[in-house]
């Protein structure tokens, strides 16, 4: 059984969803505070968290920016906040999905199992990114050491999450090679591009923003219009272009 933790702050709200849910093999925790959530979450070890936005202590969309720094399991935002704002925000700050209250539950239920699904296909005990010869690969003042999972640039050491890493390690083993999404997701995650999945995007945005890589006219992961991402590996030596 695939087990949620669920922040809503409606009592009855979150009983409902559970109560389906439940019917459905999906165990559901429901916390009632956003302020309280990480502790919970750490307590339960979910296979899914899903977030209201409006939640007292800590709004859904800074608990969920929080939550990636460190949890890399599936993020859903479940909110009656019909917003395009919001929906393109809560995918920069790292969800992997954005889903209306007034959503059917049977299409909520397609949808959490899909992501539940693509979790648990991409947890191999051996990630294929790190099945390389190279230990440590060096570009300029870049280094990337797979062994300790260590990253510095210009002597700094800078922290990235599991998915961020592999992300980063998988761009580097092919620097000056055009990878496009779908090519990574299989590598990464062992799931085919869909068309709408975003979180390669959104991750490439963060990786760009902790290697001080421009966000509007990137020189170190560059984008390349309509096929994918390059791993520039001439752009390591100094902090800007």
């Amino acid at each position: 059984m695939n087990k949620i933790v669920y922040v809503e702050d409606e009592p009855e709200v979150g009983e409902l969803i559970a109560a389906y849910l439940g019917r459905h093999d999906i165990e559901v925790i429901v916390e009632t505070r956003g302020d309280r959530a990480e502790a919970t979450i750490a307590l339960h070890d979910p296979d899914l968290v899903m977030l209201d936005i409006m939640l007292p202590g800590k709004d859904g969309m800074t608990l969920c920016r929080d939550l990636r720094a460190s949890w890399q399991g599936p993020i859903v935002l479940l909110t009656s906040l019909d917003s395009d704002m919001n929906h393109i925000l809560s995918l920069e700050m790292g969800a992997n999905d954005y889903i209306l209250k007034t959503t059917p539950p049977a299409v909520l239920l397609a949808r959490l199992r899909l992501h539940l699904r693509q979790a648990h296909v991409g947890q191999p005990e051996v990630t294929p990114a790190l099945q390389s010869s190279q230990r440590v690969l060096r570009f300029g003042s870049l280094t990337i050491d797979s062994l300790n999972r260590q990253v510095t640039l210009f002597e700094e050491n800078i922290v990235l999450s599991t998915a961020d890493f592999d992300l980063l390690w998988e761009l580097a083993n092919h620097a000056g090679q055009i990878l496009n999404r779908d090519a990574l997701l299989k590598t990464l995650r062992g799931v085919t591009y869909d068309g709408m999945d975003r979180s390669i995007d959104v991750a490439i945005s963060r990786l760009r923003k902790k290697l001080y890589d421009s966000a509007t006219e990137p020189f170190r992961i560059k984008t390349i219009r309509n096929k994918g991402y390059l791993f520039a590996p001439q752009a390591w030596d100094t902090r800007s272009a």
